[in-house]
C-alpha cells in the first residue's frame, strides 16, 4: 500500500464503513438477516479503525476484529451497555463465518431480532462518527 496521509487513511476506513452500512441495509431489505448482522459488525469495526488512526496519530490499525479490543486500543471508553452490545456483535462476526455456529445463528437472525440489533448498530455507528469530530 502506498503511503497515505492520516486524513486519507481515516477517510479510507470511514468510506468503507459507509459502504458496508449500505450493504447491510440492502441485505436487511432482501431478508439476508445473518449477512446484515455480519456486515453490521464490519461497519463498527471500520469506524473503530478510523478512530484508531485518528487517536493513535496515523498508525495502521491492528488486523483484529474484536470491537472491545479495538475500542480500547483506539482509546475509546465504553460504558457497560456499549461493551455488552459490542461483545454481542463480535459473536455475529464469528457465527456467520464458522459453519458450526452458522445454522443456529441463521435461525436466530429473524426479521425482528435483526431489526432490533441492526438499529442498535446504526445508533452506535452514528456515535462513533460523532467521535471523529
Amino acid at each position: 500500500m502506498n503511503m497515505m496521509t492520516i486524513e486519507e487513511h481515516i477517510a479510507y476506513w470511514i468510506e468503507g464503513s459507509e459502504r458496508d452500512l449500505k450493504s447491510a441495509e440492502s441485505n436487511f431489505q432482501s431478508g439476508n438477516y445473518d449477512w446484515c448482522l455480519f456486515i453490521g459488525h464490519l461497519v463498527l469495526e471500520k469506524m473503530l479503525k478510523a478512530l484508531y488512526v485518528k487517536n493513535i496519530k496515523g498508525k495502521t490499525p491492528p488486523r483484529i476484529h474484536n470491537l472491545i479490543r479495538l475500542s480500547s486500543l483506539a482509546k475509546i471508553e465504553l460504558n457497560p451497555e456499549v461493551k455488552s452490545f459490542f461483545d454481542e456483535v463480535n459473536d455475529f462476526h464469528l457465527e456467520t463465518r464458522y459453519p458450526d455456529y452458522k445454522k443456529e445463528f441463521y435461525k436466530m437472525a429473524n426479521n425482528e431480532f435483526t431489526k432490533m440489533k441492526f438499529n442498535k448498530i446504526k445508533e452506535y455507528y452514528l456515535w462513533l462518527r460523532s467521535l471523529m469530530k
